[in-house]
């Protein structure tokens, strides 16, 4: 896989939030965590995207609003949300 060198401009506290994350072992150098951020966040699209489309293809709903409501809360409920 090619790989592009890039220059970013970060605050002093995302540095030092990124070299505390490299200090702590869980990634051995700046660019692994940003391309570990960059993953996860590719992860999280295309799960969002694959949810929308879910939504879509399964056509209108035949219950009314209140009923999706209490359904939504009583799924967060019993997540310990």
């Amino acid at each position: 896989m090619a790989t592009v060198r890039k220059t970013i401009t970060l605050t002093d506290a995302q540095d030092d939030w990124i070299k505390a994350q490299v200090v702590s072992g869980d990634y051995t150098n700046d660019s692994e965590y940003l391309r570990d951020l960059i993953r996860r966040e590719q992860e999280k699209a295309s799960a969002l995207k694959a949810a929308i489309d879910e939504g879509l293809a399964s056509g209108p709903s035949d219950q009314i609003l209140d009923d999706i409501w209490a359904s939504a809360e009583a799924r967060y409920r019993s997540s310990d949300g």
